[in-house]
């Protein structure tokens, strides 16, 4: 993210800062550079500021929250994520921000007299030299709380014509910073759910039925062996742990070579390496390495707890998909078809007949078989396709 352009901010009152705020702020994208720059604005009205926070609750698979903390001289504020876990530790725990979340209008600590809270926050403060504090909740709608504060280390701390211009800020802050986070959830779910280059595309607008580009590409079609089984006789719960732990050994060596996993179907995942990338077929294989590493260490954790071995199968092939929206007029799925992405399922079929854990098409073969120990395993009939196929195991 880029620095705010703060050199040349001279409001004179904090009407200005609301009038900013308010009007020229559309063309900025992320909420911490905004809101670093409206620390400098309201310091340059005459108020106080040594220190200021946002606290954000956001809708993310891995983080409960983010915390944007500004300091005094700094031109960037920073960001740092908060975990789940966070709700059952004491830095939460009868906070300033655990009071706004219960309900609190307004939480003041008047940090130079006798502490009328007890929490390590105000005495971290304190130690800092910090006079004053104040935190306020951003109401977003639907009832969402989110949490805004601000410190002074004034002698006396802020007066009430600061309290009156911070106040001043609120409402138009919180309504900046829920355009802010509702276009960054966009983006995070959509990363979620069809990943990061489908969901670029169809922020950029691909959202009409049938609409979609030709991607040549390497395509990888993973499963997991035995899974009717195990769902039948293991507890639900512990069914839904293992399908995590191992969409986790497969999912995040695919993520860090530059895969995208397009679908999970049950117990399997579609994953595509565009050939865009001259080394996709390479970083594939790479990524089948580290996963085959993992799945190893996850099958050593279940056999420690007296349960079977987990068996896979990948099936890989290369070719042309059909890349885009398909489904019903109001219910579509961003994903790949086309014979390439049926022959790769077919491959996946006959990993277990064939004893191999992954197995590779002919044509994805040429492209790394120079670079990598393949084993050719002959031709065999692949189920839809008219000629016997030439395969390769990979056991990297």
């Amino acid at each position: 993210m880029n620095a705010p352009n703060i050199e040349s901010v001279t409001p004179q009152s904090g009407d200005d800062v609301v009038a900013w705020l308010t009007n020229e702020t559309r063309d900025e994208r992320f909420i911490d550079n905004i809101f670093a720059e409206l620390c400098v604005r309201l310091q340059q009205t005459g108020i106080p500021l040594k220190r200021a926070t946002m606290n954000l609750l956001i809708q993310h698979p891995q983080w409960l929250g983010a915390r944007i903390i500004w300091g005094d001289g700094k031109r960037e504020a920073e960001i740092t994520r908060v975990d789940y876990e966070v709700r059952e530790r004491s830095e939460y725990i009868g906070s300033p921000v655990y009071e706004i979340h219960q309900g609190a209008g307004e939480v003041r600590e008047r940090l130079e007299r006798a502490p009328g809270r007890t929490h390590a926050l105000f005495d971290e403060m304190r130690a800092q030299g910090l006079t004053d504090y104040v935190a306020w909740p951003l109401l977003h709608t639907l009832g969402k709380r989110h949490v805004v504060t601000f410190a002074t280390d004034r002698s006396g701390g802020f007066d009430d014509a600061d309290i009156a211009e911070l106040r001043k800020v609120l409402p138009v802050l919180a309504l900046v910073s829920e355009i802010r986070m509702k276009n960054r959830l966009a983006r995070t779910l959509l990363e979620t759910y069809v990943g990061t280059h489908a969901g670029e595309m169809i922020l950029a607008g691909a959202t009409r039925r049938g609409s979609g580009t030709t991607v040549r590409a390497a395509i990888m079609i993973c499963d997991l062996r035995d899974f009717t089984r195990i769902s039948d006789s293991w507890p639900r719960d512990d069914v839904i742990d293992l399908l995590n732990d191992y969409f986790d050994a497969m999912s995040e060596p695919i993520a860090r070579h530059g895969g995208e996993i397009l679908k999970f179907i049950g117990d399997g995942l579609l994953a595509i390496f565009p050939l865009s990338d001259p080394r996709a077929c390479a970083n594939l294989l790479h990524a089948v390495s580290e996963a085959r590493q993992a799945m190893a260490a996850l099958s050593e954790k279940n056999s420690m707890m007296g349960r079977a071995p987990m068996n896979y199968g990948i099936g890989v092939h290369v070719g042309d998909v059909m890349y885009g929206n398909i489904g019903s007029r109001s219910r579509l799925d961003f994903t790949v078809i086309g014979p390439a992405v049926n022959m790769a399922s077919r491959l996946e079929a006959l990993t277990k007949q064939l004893g191999r854990n992954v197995l590779l098409s002919r044509a994805f073969a040429d492209l790394v078989e120079h670079d990598f120990a393949l084993e050719h395993v002959g031709e065999h009939s692949v189920r839809g396709f008219s000629e016997p196929i030439e395969l390769f195991a990979y056991r990297g």
